[in-house]
């Protein structure tokens, strides 16, 4: 701000004199003394000496004046007055009466209604009101304490300018920063570079610009803004926060990470109720990424809300909610839903209204699903109401299970049993090699039992009242291919890119160079391939018909 207001004067011509200022007066002084000093006529004045000039007042107990150019040095209990409003003192000083700057040297202190400086040396120029040091200083105020390395203080706007080692204490936080403002009138600091604030409950706030008020207690962060607290880190382009009501808003680049259990949450929007104990994100399909060791799941949806256990309440458990057009995505688990709910601490993910999970080549449906994980990898997928299982087999045709409830057992990822629990049908192609149908299998029962191995069934257990048959291909109708409500929703599987969007966007490939041309080239002649006869085919191994095993 100084350097700003120095430019914007108009330059003095170089074959311009200097301008006289008013002659400083001579006051008091208890002995005067006349004399030459190096050539220099001056005036020593000793005891109670005092000056004036317009309507800046010095005091000390000793000085020189030099008559012949306007100027004076003060020894022993300096005291410049200016205004009746700014006061500094000091053990030495100097002043010149024509460009009214004056220069204090040890134990400095400088004083105005609003604020106490203390340094070693002090620049004040009168003209312009600012004050400077850059010695190291304290400032204190009836609220605050700064200290920094180099200070600037207009006396007039009442706003001081630190550079280096800035460190401000208020009443409840602790603020370090490169570059600051603050008004000593309004309270407000302003943030020019890396700024941490950290707070009596150990939350912290950064930026790279912004402003903080004191007295509201209400910061504006800007540029890579951050909350951080013991369990989770909350940042944007820009964040409003106010420690008062202990509620944030976050606009731009979005990320909400929990600490404890590898989870991160992006989107445009974000806000943070801490004595609610919740973050809700939004805009542009927020997403949630889960690391589980070399698994990682990644969830979207229009709105994601994560609820925090409260500091009184540790036994509280930590539960993500997203809700509208829900996307999965975790390795050979897709899905989609219209509500979710993520139990963090048991590790169960529920799934609500229209629910649909594809697991390799297997489709799962239901009114509702629970997803729940052991050791960070999915150990059982439980069905309810309406339960439908479709799958492909190699020749694309779909086998169908359906019942009133049912559970998915997984092993390693993979699906390795599933129990039908309740009005039981399926409809499973019986394959000859791989290559050929050879009939379709139906079946009724109460309760049923499917294994698979390399999820592909490799056998039905039929545990209650079972009413199975065998139906070759030309007695196979249209209407025996299906269950009913039967229907098959690959076109809706989501892929990794459509979940993960814009906020967990996909690196992209460096594009490799083609190499240069050489400047010469040698050219051989073409040799003319002899044609080869072609390999003898093996003949084809016939596989008897071989239809899943029933008991």
């Amino acid at each position: 701000m100084p350097v700003l207001g120095m430019a914007q004067q108009r330059p003095t011509p170089r074959a311009a004199t200097p301008p006289k200022g008013q002659r400083i007066e001579l006051l008091t002084a208890a002995e005067l003394v006349g004399g030459s000093f190096n050539g220099v006529t001056i005036r020593k004045l000793i005891g109670n000496v005092s000056f004036r000039q317009g309507t800046t007042l010095l005091y000390c107990d000793s000085a020189y004046q030099y008559t012949e150019r306007n100027a004076l040095e003060a020894f022993s209990n300096v005291r410049i007055i200016q205004n009746d409003t700014v006061t500094i003192t000091g053990d030495r000083g100097t002043y010149d009466g024509d460009t009214r700057k004056a220069r204090m040297t040890g134990n400095v202190v400088m004083r105005d209604p609003s604020m106490t400086l203390t340094t070693s040396a002090l620049d004040y120029d009168l003209s312009t009101n600012l004050a400077y040091y850059n010695t190291g200083g304290h400032i204190v105020d009836p609220e605050n304490t700064l200290d920094s390395q180099f200070g600037y203080y207009n006396t007039t706007s009442k706003v001081f300018s630190f550079r280096r080692n800035v460190h401000v204490v208020t009443k409840s936080n602790e603020i370090n920063s490169d570059t600051l403002q603050y008004n000593t009138v309004s309270k407000i600091t302003y943030f020019f570079g890396p700024t941490r604030m950290k707070d009596k409950l150990q939350r912290t706030l950064y930026a790279e610009n912004g402003t903080y008020n004191t007295i509201t207690k209400l910061a504006n962060f800007q540029r890579n803004a951050k909350i951080e607290t013991p369990e989770y880190l909350l940042g944007g382009d820009k964040l409003v926060y106010d420690q008062n009501t202990e509620y944030g808003i976050a606009t731009g680049h979005v990320s909400m990470t929990s600490k404890k259990d590898n989870l991160e949450i992006r989107g445009d929007v974000g806000r943070y109720w801490r004595n609610l104990g919740r973050i809700k994100v939004y805009g542009s399909q927020p997403v949630m990424r889960n690391i589980s060791g070399k698994d990682t799941m990644y969830l979207a949806a229009d709105t994601l809300l994560s609820i925090e256990p409260k500091p009184p309440q540790p036994e509280a458990r930590s539960v993500l909610y997203a809700f509208r057009k829900v996307k999965i995505f975790r390795g050979t688990m897709q899905g989609r839903c219209d509500s979710l709910t993520y139990d963090r601490q048991d590790s169960i993910i529920y799934l609500n209204r229209n629910p649909i999970l594809w697991a390799d080549k297997n489709q799962l449906t239901a009114d509702s699903m629970e997803v729940r994980q052991r050791r960070n990898k999915i150990d059982q997928i439980r069905l309810y109401a309406n339960s439908f299982v479709v799958g492909q087999d190699t020749l694309l045709n779909f086998n169908q299970v359906k019942g009133r409830n049912m559970v998915a057992y997984f092993s390693e990822n993979k699906l390795k049993k599933v129990d039908v629990r309740g009005n039981a049908e399926s409809l499973y192609y019986a394959l000859e090699g791989d290559t050929v149908v050879s009939g379709v299998n139906k079946a009724l029962s109460a309760n049923m039992a499917m294994r698979f191995a390399e999820s592909k069934l490799s056998s039905i257990s039929f545990l209650t009242n079972p009413d199975a048959s065998f139906i070759p291909p030309p007695e196979l109708k249209p209407e025996d291919a299906k269950l009913k409500g039967f229907a098959w929703r690959a076109p809706e599987r989501p892929t990794r890119r459509q979940v993960l969007g814009k906020h967990f966007a996909l690196p992209v490939k460096p594009k490799s160079k083609a190499k240069p041309n050489s400047k010469t080239k040698k050219t051989t002649p073409k040799k003319t391939a002899t044609p080869k006869a072609p390999a003898p085919k093996p003949a084809p191994v016939k596989v008897p018909a071989r239809p899943p095993a029933a008991r």
